[in-house]
């Protein structure tokens, strides 16, 4: 009798690696392909922003900055000798360029300060700090990246 038990096991753990083996076998699957990575994700581009910079001018070096502006606080009137571009990382801001309207810029959002124009406004007008990438495209030896102005 203990035989004939042990003969039933030993065949009911045969017939389940045999099934196994049919399953994984059948539906083309292996071991190996159950351990492959699982597929990535595909690489996302989102058009941020186009500026048409001066096709005279030259880009030597690019400065890049971070720059935080505390809740309420404004940029004084100022212009850049060099276009800048920037990306607004968190808080929100105000930005008016001299003679255009106001725009409103949040997390996520992209701007262009054209060289040599005023920017009447760059204000943090959150409740939250505001926090911005900024880069400033310079000439062959230009080092200036502001230029602050009375009005």
């Amino acid at each position: 009798m203990a035989g004939s038990f042990n003969r039933r096991i030993l065949m009911k753990m045969m017939q389940t690696m045999m099934l196994s083996t049919l399953l994984a076998g059948g539906c083309g699957c292996s071991y190996a392909q159950s351990q492959a990575a699982p597929a990535a994700s595909p690489i996302v581009r989102k058009a941020l922003l186009t500026a048409a910079i001066s096709p005279n001018k030259s880009v030597a070096d690019v400065e890049i900055k971070e720059i935080t502006l505390g809740r309420g606080q404004n940029a004084p009137l100022h212009l850049h000798p060099c276009p800048v571009v920037g990306v607004i990382t968190a808080g929100s801001i105000a930005l008016q360029i001299e003679g255009q309207a106001v725009q409103h810029l949040k997390a996520g959002d992209a701007f262009y300060e054209p060289a040599n124009v005023r920017i009447a406004r760059f204000d943090n007008d959150g409740e939250t700090p505001a926090t911005f990438s900024a880069f400033y495209l310079l000439g062959e030896g230009e080092h200036e990246i502001i230029r602050l102005l009375s009005k």
